[in-house]
């Protein structure tokens, strides 16, 4: 079984569409930077199902990931009539790394309890 783990940044903002039976599939690319002096690696991502949904929100350009997923190969023909071969990764698992985006959706706010600060505590120290 082949598996790969992947961090980078994404490159463009992931675009949702349905297959004929209705499922969702998000797809982005992910650079993954191999150093300084090194070009990145471009790798084409498709996420399946209700979580390319819900994440296609948190899921734009320049957002750092790391996915998890298997390597697929396809063959298509280009707009020049060029068969061509695409290397791709079926994502199983997406963790958003950093802080959140200006763009991104707000959260919902929690509100914490108050803790005692050391002018709130008794004199009284039993030890």
């Amino acid at each position: 079984m082949n598996n790969l783990t992947i961090a980078g940044q994404l490159g463009r903002d992931a675009e949702v569409r349905f297959l004929p039976n209705g499922d969702p599939v998000a797809n982005f690319s992910i650079a993954d930077s191999q150093g300084k002096d090194k070009d990145a690696i471009w790798w084409n991502c498709q996420l399946f199902g209700k979580r390319a949904e819900s994440l296609a929100q948190y899921l734009t350009k320049g957002q750092a990931v790391t996915i998890t997923g298997s390597v697929s190969q396809r063959k298509y023909i280009d707009k020049n009539g060029v068969e061509k071969i695409s290397t791709d990764v079926r994502v199983n698992d997406v963790a958003l790394q950093g802080g959140r985006k200006e763009n991104a959706a707000p959260q919902a706010q929690t509100q914490k309890p108050q803790s005692k600060g050391f002018e709130d505590m008794d004199d009284d120290v039993p030890f």
